[in-house]
Parts: C-alpha cells; structure tokens; sequence
C-alpha cells in the first residue's frame, strides 16, 4: 500500500509522545529487558506485511461482491476470521458503511484500541490526547485538518471503540471504477479511510 500522507498532522500530535517512547525504549533497552532488533522486527511486520494492505484487501472484496459485503456488515468478526485476520487486538470487529448521508469515523476516547490485525499499527495521531478528545466534540474540524470536506447532509457518526469492540470503516466506492478487480481496488484503500479521517481514493490519484 501506498504511504499516507497523514502520519504527521501538527495540529493533533505534539512531539512530547514519541520522546517520551524513546526515552523508554532506551531505559529498557540498557536494562537488557527488550531487543530492539525484534521490536523492530515487530514493528515492520505489522507496518509492511499486515496493516493496512489486509484491512483494504477486505474493503475491496466488499466492494466488489454484494453477498461479501452483507456477510460482513452482519458478522465482521467471523468473515475476518475466515480470511486469516485475526488475533490480538482484532477480536470483535465490527464493520461500519461509509454512505452519501452518512460519514462514520472511528476513536478510542480512552486508550488507543485499534484493529491490528486488518489496519496495523495505530498511528501516532490517533493515540494523541488532541484526537481522542476533539474528534467527539468536534469531527467535521478535525476532518477538515486531515484535508476532508463533507456535504452538510452528511451526517458524521464517531464511534468509538475498546477492547471489547474494534471497527472497520468501509469507505464509499469511488467513482469511474467499473471493471476494476479487487486487487486494483486494493490500491486505493488508505489506512485513513479505513478509520475515517480519510476517502477512499480515485483511479490516478496519488496518496
């Protein structure tokens, strides 16, 4: 998948975070209690190899065939499952529809739940204490820093999840992709749309 160019919004993510990670990896690095080469090594699988080429692989089919697409509004847990997408922090998924009249996005209030198993690792924005409170009080703001206007009949749905339910945005289709196979479509599923904070992309755009 393509890099988003949403790792770094500055108006939701101050610097202090990652500092503070690095202070930490470092403390525990000297006390021999972590590897950094396998952290790393975590890191990449889940950045490279899982998330979020599964979770657009999964948009995709939805997209492309209708009894996929009820299946998975109906039990996404299960239909995720029988793909290989499951785990920790994917137990529970629920999948949410991106429509003309209504836009869905996703936060943890509380902690950062998220569903690496179809997504990855969670960005540094989304775990940020700005995103977690402003996208409940104000979403159609933080939409419009992440470059995303919508009509004003849409109406916006935050949901949010824990660690009892994950979700899966399923973002609208774009237009002018009639014929496209699912390993096309794919290629225009961000990780943002997927969470919301984003739109799917269209035939030539670039990410």
């Amino acid at each position: 998948m393509p890099h988003d160019h949403h790792d770094h919004p500055h108006a939701l993510l101050p610097p202090d975070p990652a500092l503070r990670v690095k202070a930490l990896e470092t403390i525990l690095t000297r006390k021999k209690l972590i590897d950094p080469a396998a952290l790393d090594e975590i890191i990449d699988t889940y950045q490279n190899r899982i998330g979020p080429q599964n979770g657009a692989r999964v948009v995709a089919k939805a997209w492309s065939d209708p009894g996929f697409h009820a299946t998975l509004m109906q039990d996404a847990t299960a239909v995720v499952a029988e793909l290989g997408y499951f785990g920790r922090q994917g137990e529970h998924m629920v999948a949410v529809q991106n429509t003309h009249a209504r836009h869905n996005m996703v936060v943890c209030t509380l902690c950062s739940c998220y569903p690496w198993p179809l997504l990855g690792i969670p960005p540094g924005w989304y775990k940020s204490d700005a995103y977690r409170a402003r996208v409940v009080r104000e979403p159609r703001k933080v939409l419009a820093e992440f470059g995303v206007t919508l009509p004003k009949e849409t109406a916006v749905r935050v949901w949010d999840s824990t660690a009892e339910v994950r979700y899966l945005v399923i973002p609208m289709r774009p237009v002018g992709t009639d014929g496209m196979d699912e390993a096309e479509l794919a290629q225009l599923v961000t990780r943002d749309s997927m969470i919301g904070t984003g739109l799917a992309l269209t035939p030539g755009e670039t990410p």
